[in-house]
């Protein structure tokens, strides 16, 4: 018996706006030109931590979502211009937990993510959020590969 087809409805490819998720970006675009799926454009905002003491009330994470916001529609119309089927959605928390909560509540068939490329001591210390993703995701997910220069 062989497998089913895999059938791509929504892929989802989170962005830190680095040239490895750009790199990703393009492929996921190729792969929903060819399929007519859904882009999701994902931006984690990660937890702030900053001294209560200061006593200044700032909206900070309110301007970050504005501005993450704005720059997920500017790099979708820069590589997705011909692509009318792209939403931009940004989430905040630890990104591998963010990522896998979107895909599941998106019911996403495919995730696209970039990888630095870090290796040996680099990674120990970076952690890995595409590791993470790939171990838990209960899709495919295609990791791009960007060499670490």
């Amino acid at each position: 018996m062989s497998p089913e087809p895999l059938t791509l409805k929504r892929i989802l490819v989170p962005i830190d706006f680095s040239d490895p998720a750009t790199t990703a970006l393009r492929q996921a675009a190729m792969l929903a030109g060819a399929t007519g799926a859904e882009i999701l454009l994902l931006y984690i905002i990660e937890p702030i931590a900053y001294p209560a003491e200061l006593g200044v009330v700032v909206n900070l994470e309110s301007d970050l979502e504005d501005r993450a916001q704005l720059e997920l529609e500017r790099l979708r119309d820069r590589y997705l211009s011909d692509y009318s089927h792209c939403q931009c959605l940004v989430e905040q928390g630890v990104p591998d937990v963010e990522i896998l909560e979107a895909a599941r509540r998106h019911a996403v068939d495919m995730i696209v993510l970039g990888t630095h490329g870090h290796s040996g001591f680099k990674h120990l210390l970076l952690g890995s959020t595409a590791e993470r993703v790939v171990r838990a995701a209960r899709c495919p997910v295609l990791t791009v590969h960007y060499p670490d220069d």
